[in-house]
C-alpha cells in the first residue's frame, strides 16, 4: 500500500485557486498515478501525477496530465465526466463504511458523491455543496469534442474538509485514498491508479485497494 504525507502550508488559507495553482505547479514531491491493473484490455497509460497538500480548512489537488487524446464534453457538475479526460480522487475517513468520490474532467465539471460501492446507497453531493468545490484547468471550462495530439493539462482542486466531515479543529491522523486517470468514451479508453487495484475487471470503486494519505 503507497502512502503520502500531506503538507499544510499556511498560504493557501488566502490563495484563490488560481493562485493555489500557480503555487502548485512549482513544487515537487509529485507521486505518479502509473498502474496499470487491466493491461491485457487497456494497455494504456497516458503520464499523469499529482501532489496533494493542505491549507487548514481544506485539501488542494494538483494533477498534471499529457495525453494523446484530449475530450471534455461535460460542462455540468454530476453529470458523466468519466466518460471524458478524466482524473479522480477517492477517501474514507477512518471508521467509516461510506466513502467519496470526486471525478473531474479536464475543464473541471466535477461529479462527487458519497457511497457504499460502486452500486450501493449513492448519495450526490448537493449543488450548494458543489460550489465549494473550487477548480482551475489550464485548458479553460468551455466544453469541447475530442481532440487528438500531443496534449498537456493541469487541473487544481481545493476540496473543503467540511464537505468530507473532517474538523479542521481536530484533524484525523490519516485517510484512505486513491486517485485515478480514465477516459471511458475516449477513442483510447484507460484506467489508471496510484494505489494497484487487483480485481478481474477495472473497478476503481474498491476502498480495500486505497492508499494512506497522512494528515
Amino acid at each position: 500500500m503507497k502512502t503520502k504525507n500531506v503538507i499544510y502550508y499556511a498560504f493557501l488559507d488566502q490563495s484563490e485557486i488560481k493562485e493555489a495553482a500557480s503555487y502548485l505547479s512549482k513544487m515537487g514531491d509529485y507521486e505518479q498515478i502509473d498502474a496499470v491493473n487491466w493491461p491485457e484490455s487497456y494497455p494504456l497509460k497516458p503520464a499523469c501525477k499529482f501532489n496533494i497538500v493542505r491549507s487548514s480548512s481544506a485539501f488542494f489537488i494538483h494533477f498534471v496530465v499529457n495525453e494523446k487524446q484530449v475530450r471534455a464534453i461535460y460542462s455540468k457538475d454530476q453529470d458523466p465526466v468519466w466518460q471524458d479526460s478524466c482524473v479522480e480522487f477517492f477517501c474514507q475517513l477512518p471508521g467509516k463504511e461510506s466513502y467519496f468520490n470526486f471525478e473531474f474532467n479536464c475543464i473541471g465539471t466535477c461529479l462527487a458523491t458519497e457511497r457504499k460501492s460502486r452500486t450501493e446507497d449513492i448519495n450526490p453531493l448537493p449543488a450548494e455543496k458543489m460550489s465549494l468545490i473550487k477548480r482551475y484547468a489550464s485548458l479553460g471550462n468551455e466544453p469541447f469534442e475530442e481532440k487528438k495530439g500531443n496534449f498537456d493539462w493541469t487541473l487544481t482542486v481545493e476540496i473543503p474538509f467540511s464537505l468530507l466531515g473532517i474538523n479542521p479543529n481536530n484533524l484525523l491522523e490519516s485517510i484512505k485514498a486513491n486517485f485515478y486517470k480514465c477516459g471511458d468514451e475516449t477513442s483510447a479508453p484507460h484506467y489508471v491508479s496510484w494505489n494497484p487495484i487487483e480485481v478481474e475487471n477495472p473497478d476503481f470503486h474498491r476502498p480495500d485497494f486505497f492508499g494512506e494519505i497522512n494528515l
